[in-house]
Parts: structure tokens; C-alpha cells; sequence
């Protein structure tokens, strides 16, 4: 269990020294998509992929958290 919860706190740091930024919220996301106007979408696409990942790992700790302590 705790190399579960170690892993998942391991990967949420990674987020935050990405090339590509890793969106604090949905909001940001749907900002940055309307002001780009389709210009980098590149960045854009591993944007949304780098926040579904955070969510995911978020929500798998959440679990965890509820559990097990």
C-alpha cells in the first residue's frame, strides 16, 4: 500500500516539471484552448493528456486514502 501511495505522490511532482505545463484546473484548460484559436495544438493535446493523468492519479489516491486509512 504505501508503494502505491508513494508511486502516485512521485508521479503528481512530476507534473509540475513537464515541458508542457500541467493545468490546475479545467478552466485554465478551456482558457488557454480559446485563446490559442488553434495554434499549438501540440501543446494543447498533451495540456488535456497531462491533466486527465493528474485527475486519474488524484482520484486513485482519493480511493486509497478512503480505504485504507
Amino acid at each position: 500500500m504505501n508503494e502505491v501511495t508513494e508511486y502516485i505522490n512521485k508521479e503528481l511532482k512530476k507534473m509540475d516539471r513537464g515541458i508542457v505545463a500541467t493545468p490546475e484546473s479545467r478552466e485554465f484548460l478551456d482558457s488557454f484552448s480559446r485563446a490559442n484559436q488553434g495554434s499549438m495544438d501540440m501543446v494543447l493535446t498533451q495540456m488535456a493528456v497531462n491533466w486527465g493523468y493528474k485527475i486519474a492519479l488524484e482520484n486513485v489516491a482519493h480511493e486509497i486514502h478512503n480505504k485504507y486509512e
